[in-house]
């Protein structure tokens, strides 16, 4: 019973689905924070946002209807807590991060230093990107989101959704090409 929990699927009480919080928010946190990242959440307030969202998870998880998955209901969430806290930030001026790095033990410094550059690639080929072409990035190539799902989470029929994936696939292929040309 308890992996069934941990699915987070619904359960039924009474003739009626309910999901229990806890497993929603255990199979989602991690979710929820990532996209929260990449839709311009400062690193400062990430914890914040991740409550605020699973604050309104819990608050309004009775009222989910499921003609979405869990998934792309919980990512309309976030996506609107992400605009709050960004609109929230232009409001309070510009800032300057504290910028920190974790110390990572397991690969060597070669592999450090590859693992950093792609990621740092990833980061500015990311922040290039338009705001839809990078939500559609970050849901159908990092969090691995299947197309329906992203073109529902992003309110796109699901040709535009797949038109924009190629050009977006085209977009990092391109620029993984020149920052090899420029090692």
């Amino acid at each position: 019973m308890k992996d069934d929990l941990a699915k987070a699927g619904p359960t039924t009480l009474g003739g009626v689905d309910r999901y229990d919080f806890e497993a929603v928010y255990g199979e989602h946190i991690g979710f929820a924070w990532r996209c929260l990242r990449a839709l311009g959440v400062p690193a400062a307030s990430l914890d914040d946002a991740a409550q605020e969202v699973f604050l309104t998870v819990h608050r309004r998880l009775s009222d989910f209807r499921g003609d979405s998955s869990l998934r792309t209901w919980i990512y309309g969430i976030v996506r609107n807590i992400a605009a709050n806290h960004r609109r929230s930030q232009r409001r309070r001026g510009p800032h300057e991060s504290l910028s920190f790095e974790l110390e990572y033990t397991g690969p060597t410094p070669l592999e450090q230093l590859q693992i950093g550059e792609t990621g740092a690639l990833i980061e500015r080929f990311a922040a290039g990107l338009s705001e839809e072409k990078r939500e559609l990035f970050m849901l159908a190539l990092i969090e691995d989101m299947s197309m329906p799902e992203v073109a529902q989470a992003l309110a796109l029929p699901l040709n535009t959704a797949y038109a924009r994936l190629r050009q977006v696939r085209l977009e990092l292929r391109r620029a993984m090409q020149a920052q090899r040309g420029v090692l």
